[in-house]
């Protein structure tokens, strides 16, 4: 990892010529050298509306090659971007705009009035611009298109990039600041693990208001040089057709997306040059990892990343190196600590809260000194994932220590019960989570998805954990759910689908 670099570096690390961004459903591409001039010209645009250093842009546009642009515009003034989920709703939009007070909201042209509602709601107004073409951006204001050019300062590895909110699983949301430094020096780290090159080509499968799409998927793969194919509507099936058109090498996804992506197989077969596909954003079933290598024919690479850390801190390794199913791999850019509760170091193999430290992790939180306080423990960042190493050095991770489930003493992974459900044949989904108990303190409980035309009730599924679990971890409820639900990146959370399921299984 080269240290002080910007996000501009990525411009230098392809070839000129070379393509960097697809678009996946037309095939269009847009060189190194196209994407630099291309940012600069947006770049430009925008510090003519004042945007600069310190900045704050809020972006609310469908992932494609336009928002990736537009992107790499806004911080190449060292400006900060805030990219939100398009999805989100009314009182998202207000509690979103109004923690982040933007100078500007950017929003695709005719549509999403349900954000510019919220621009005219906040604290203070926002100013809305309207972009206007799937890939090759124009900025429109009150029907004008803009185009006057301004002079700017290049932005420097201090100045704060990205502006993301945590995933708020067991917690209001926190702002994350991460600046140009943190994002490079992860985004080379990730390069040089998965040994990217010009050759590769990412297909970006996550949403790019994550920063495991922008930093892994994209960011990464032109660290490496190589290209990255957006479409600018993602399909699990359109998937298939277009990475084997596309000649694509590597894909990175969350475990539900991966699921997706299997029930969506059109039957074609991988591509010819695929050379092998990433998990990460929630914990991988061994099932589901075994599935998806019978199908891909690669090897599954399950990570570990979050947004404090700017995405990747550990991951499984390439072959020949070994891979341990159930494990997240060793660390990658990173230190690994695994904490007591006093902030001690735990002996190796025994289970504790890991912390991390190294140059792509945030330096806290953004105005919230008492977040701070709690998550950091000289210098090391904890994370709040439960967690141990093995002598190898591979981690492995055992929930939340939110989310844990303490029933009589026991401390109970709710990874385990999940991985156990999933291997039942009849089961697609599966979530583990803790019921109030007067005797025990909690009771373990589940809930299930069943795969189409599959037959199976509560008792046989308690049966199926017992003859793999010991008694107490044995789920004493099991709802059959319709459907599981996730945040926009599949992330579950336990404690709220806990809450609403009170009471025995029909």
């Amino acid at each position: 990892m080269r240290n002080g670099e910007t996000l501009a570096a990525l411009f230098e690390d392809g070839s000129p010529e070379h393509p960097a961004l697809i678009t996946a459903e037309t095939g269009s591409t847009l060189s190194y050298a196209e994407l630099r001039a291309e940012t600069e010209g947006l770049a430009a645009r925008l510090a003519g509306l004042g945007i600069g250093r310190r900045s704050t842009v809020a972006v609310v546009l469908p992932a494609g090659p336009a928002f990736l642009r537009l992107l790499f515009a806004i911080v190449a003034l060292g400006a900060t971007a805030a990219p939100l989920n398009p999805a989100y709703k009314r009182d998202e939009y207000d509690f979103y705009l109004d923690d982040l007070q933007p100078e500007l909201l950017l929003l695709p042209a005719d549509d999403l009035a349900t954000a510019r509602e919220a621009a005219s709601g906040t604290a203070r107004t926002v100013r809305v611009v309207d972009v206007s073409g799937s890939e090759r951006p124009e900025l429109v204001e009150h029907g004008r298109t803009l185009t006057a050019e301004h002079p700017y300062d290049p932005a420097t590895p201090n100045d704060v990039a990205l502006l993301l909110h945590t995933s708020g699983t067991t917690s209001r949301p926190k702002q994350v600041p991460l600046t140009q430094g943190n994002l490079m020096a992860s985004a080379r780290t990730i390069a040089a693990f998965y040994d990217l090159g010009p050759g590769d080509v990412s297909y970006c499968v996550m949403p790019l208001f994550h920063v495991h799409g922008l930093v892994a998927s994209t960011f990464a793969a032109l660290a490496g040089g190589g290209t990255v194919a957006v479409p600018t509507r993602f399909t699990p099936r359109g998937f298939w057709t277009q990475a084997r058109q596309l000649g694509v090498t590597w894909f990175s996804a969350g475990p539900t997306l991966h699921q997706m992506l299997l029930d969506r197989d059109d039957g074609g077969g991988a591509p010819d040059a695929l050379r092998f596909a990433r998990s990460c954003s929630s914990a991988l079933s061994p099932a589901l990892m075994e599935r998806l290598e019978g199908v891909l024919g690669v090897p599954v690479l399950e990570a570990y990343g979050m947004t404090e850390a700017s995405h990747q801190m550990a991951s499984n390794p390439l072959p020949p190196a070994e891979r341990k199913p159930g494990t997240v791999g060793i660390a990658t850019g990173v230190e690994i600590r695994i904490l007591d509760k006093a902030g001690n170091a735990v002996d190796q193999g025994s289970s504790g809260e890991v912390a991390i430290r190294g140059p792509g992790v945030t330096a806290g939180y953004l105005a919230n000194p008492t977040a701070n306080a709690e998550a950091f423990t000289d210098g090391w960042f904890r994370t709040g994932d439960r967690g141990s190493l093995d002598p190898d050095g591979y981690l492995r991770l055992e929930g939340r220590l939110k989310e844990l489930i303490l029933r009589g003493g026991e401390n109970i992974s709710p990874y385990e019960i999940e991985a156990v459900l999933l291997g039942h044949p009849a089961v697609s989904d599966a979530i583990c989570f803790g019921v109030d108990d007067d005797k025990y303190g909690e009771r373990v409980g589940a809930a299930v998805v069943l795969n189409a035309d599959a037959e199976a009730d509560e008792r046989d599924l308690i049966a199926y954990c017992r003859e793999r679990l010991a008694a107490f971890k044995v789920p004493e409820v099991v709802h059959v759910l319709d459907a599981i639900p996730r945040t926009p990146t599949g992330k579950v959370q336990r404690k709220r689908v806990g809450q609403s399921l009170s009471g025995p299984a029909a």
